[in-house]
Protein backbone atom coordinates (compact mmCIF):
# COMPACT_ATOMS: atom_id res chain seq x y z
CA UNK A 1 0.00 0.00 0.00
CA UNK A 2 1.01 3.29 -1.20
CA UNK A 3 -0.76 6.46 0.66
CA UNK A 4 0.22 9.51 -1.34
CA UNK A 5 -0.42 13.18 0.39
CA UNK A 6 0.22 16.80 -0.40
CA UNK A 7 -0.40 19.38 1.85
CA UNK A 8 -0.66 22.86 0.05
CA UNK A 9 -1.60 26.37 -0.03
CA UNK A 10 -3.77 27.99 -2.52
CA UNK A 11 -3.57 31.62 -4.24
CA UNK A 12 -7.27 31.99 -3.89
CA UNK A 13 -8.60 33.91 -1.36
CA UNK A 14 -9.69 31.72 1.58
CA UNK A 15 -13.94 31.38 1.47
CA UNK A 16 -13.74 32.51 -2.51
CA UNK A 17 -15.45 30.83 -5.33
CA UNK A 18 -12.42 30.41 -6.95
CA UNK A 19 -11.00 28.43 -3.78
CA UNK A 20 -13.99 26.10 -3.86
CA UNK A 21 -13.67 25.42 -7.41
CA UNK A 22 -10.66 24.35 -7.41
CA UNK A 23 -11.43 21.78 -4.22
CA UNK A 24 -14.13 20.75 -6.16
CA UNK A 25 -11.48 19.99 -9.06
CA UNK A 26 -9.14 18.33 -6.63
CA UNK A 27 -11.84 15.84 -5.93
CA UNK A 28 -13.03 14.56 -8.90
CA UNK A 29 -9.46 12.93 -9.10
CA UNK A 30 -10.95 10.19 -6.29
CA UNK A 31 -12.36 9.18 -9.46
CA UNK A 32 -9.51 7.66 -11.49
CA UNK A 33 -9.02 4.06 -11.11
CA UNK A 34 -6.60 3.01 -8.33
CA UNK A 35 -7.55 5.69 -6.38
CA UNK A 36 -8.44 4.62 -2.70
CA UNK A 37 -9.54 6.67 0.95
CA UNK A 38 -9.44 9.68 -1.28
CA UNK A 39 -9.91 12.91 1.44
CA UNK A 40 -9.73 16.25 0.97
CA UNK A 41 -8.82 18.10 4.37
CA UNK A 42 -8.83 21.54 5.68
CA UNK A 43 -5.52 21.94 7.75
CA UNK A 44 -6.10 23.26 11.48
CA UNK A 45 -2.77 24.21 13.25
CA UNK A 46 -1.14 27.47 13.00
CA UNK A 47 2.25 25.44 12.84
CA UNK A 48 2.37 24.79 9.00
CA UNK A 49 1.87 27.43 5.96
CA UNK A 50 0.15 25.15 4.46
CA UNK A 51 -4.24 25.33 4.61
CA UNK A 52 -5.45 22.08 3.07
CA UNK A 53 -4.19 18.61 2.27
CA UNK A 54 -5.35 15.90 -0.03
CA UNK A 55 -4.45 12.19 0.76
CA UNK A 56 -5.04 8.92 -1.05
CA UNK A 57 -4.60 5.29 -0.92
CA UNK A 58 -3.53 2.65 -3.73
CA UNK A 59 -2.99 -0.78 -3.07
CA UNK A 60 0.65 -1.04 -5.34
CA UNK A 61 3.39 0.79 -7.22
CA UNK A 62 1.69 -0.59 -10.07
CA UNK A 63 -2.04 1.59 -8.74
CA UNK A 64 0.21 4.86 -7.89
CA UNK A 65 1.85 4.81 -11.08
CA UNK A 66 -1.22 4.27 -13.13
CA UNK A 67 -3.23 7.72 -11.62
CA UNK A 68 0.65 9.65 -12.04
CA UNK A 69 0.46 9.02 -15.17
CA UNK A 70 -3.77 9.37 -16.01
CA UNK A 71 -4.36 12.45 -17.98
CA UNK A 72 -7.26 13.42 -15.41
CA UNK A 73 -4.46 13.60 -13.20
CA UNK A 74 -1.92 15.68 -15.37
CA UNK A 75 -4.29 17.60 -16.38
CA UNK A 76 -5.37 18.65 -13.38
CA UNK A 77 -1.50 19.68 -12.64
CA UNK A 78 -1.08 21.52 -15.50
CA UNK A 79 -4.50 23.38 -16.21
CA UNK A 80 -4.99 23.76 -12.33
CA UNK A 81 -2.09 22.71 -9.74
CA UNK A 82 0.64 24.88 -11.36
CA UNK A 83 -1.24 27.97 -11.55
CA UNK A 84 -3.36 28.12 -8.39
CA UNK A 85 -1.09 26.41 -5.07
CA UNK A 86 0.85 28.34 -4.06
CA UNK A 87 3.28 26.45 -1.74
CA UNK A 88 3.20 22.52 -1.32
CA UNK A 89 4.65 19.68 -0.31
CA UNK A 90 4.48 15.90 -0.87
CA UNK A 91 5.13 12.86 0.65
CA UNK A 92 4.17 8.98 -0.16
CA UNK A 93 4.26 6.82 2.78
CA UNK A 94 4.07 2.63 2.97
CA UNK A 95 3.37 1.02 5.61
CA UNK A 96 6.80 0.95 8.29
CA UNK A 97 6.75 -2.75 9.98
CA UNK A 98 9.25 -2.82 12.69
Amino acid sequence: MIRHTVAFRLKHAPGSAAERDFLQAACELAKIAGVQKFECLRQTSAKAPFTFGLSMEFADAEAYAFYSNHPDHTGFVQQRWIPEVAEFMEIDYVPHTP
